[in-house]
């Protein structure tokens, strides 16, 4: 019987954590409610334009191309991922997506000899063709070599896209199609660009699957 004595019964440490889960996760909850706000205020308009033009991209074997830097670099390979095999989870029925943040060995030759703004659009200049699509991904839209990949995809007939956060910059302004999230956070906007590839990537998967039918 003295053993038991300083054992505290599972119930009473139940409503302990759950006193401390409300009072110290509060940051949390904070941080999701500032997510779904923006969510429940955005315009999704451009982004089903966009879908429509990745579906015709799929249909016509052109190429999609995604950047970005830091997080939205992760992002953009991420996303390349998604595209190339979990939208059709089907053997050559996804997207022909490149990520131009993958190659370290490019990016780093670029950044030294011609710099680092002109990281995505020499790659661009190689392997974009009329008809291709770029998407970009950037917090602030004014990272320079994101603008420069746009200027580029202009130049060679690419459909562009910018998914961005804050006032949206110059990317904001220079892509076709602007998906911007008026977020003055480089965390959400980040979360931002995950949510519109994967609502993209779940809306190509309803697609492919209806058209074939």
């Amino acid at each position: 019987m003295n053993e038991l004595r300083g054992i505290t019964p599972v119930s009473t440490l139940n409503e302990k954590r759950l006193t401390v889960y409300c009072e110290e996760h509060s940051f949390f909850t904070a941080y999701a409610e500032s997510l779904q706000e923006v969510l429940a205020a955005a315009d999704w308009t451009n982004v089903l334009e966009l879908g429509n033009v990745l579906f015709m991209a799929r249909e016509n074997r052109k190429k999609v191309f995604i950047c970005g830097n830091g997080g939205s670099a992760a992002n953009a390979d991420h996303l390349a991922n998604d595209f190339i095999y979990a939208m059709a989870k089907s053997t050559g029925a996804g997207i022909d997506a490149v990520s131009l943040c993958s190659n370290s060995a490019v990016l780093s030759c670029l950044a030294n000899d011609v710099g680092y703004e002109e990281v995505f659009s020499e790659q661009l200049a190689v392997s974009a063709k009329p008809g291709d699509v770029l998407i970009v991904l950037s917090g602030s839209g004014n990272s320079s070599n994101v603008v420069r990949a746009l200027e580029m995809g202009k130049n060679l007939s690419l459909t562009t896209a910018s998914v961005v956060g804050f006032d949206g910059g110059k990317c904001k302004q220079l892509a076709d199609l602007p998906i911007h999230f008026a977020v003055n956070d480089m965390q959400i906007s980040e979360d931002l660009q995950l949510v519109v590839g994967h609502m993209l990537m779940k809306w190509m998967q309803r697609k492919i699957q209806t058209s074939a039918v």
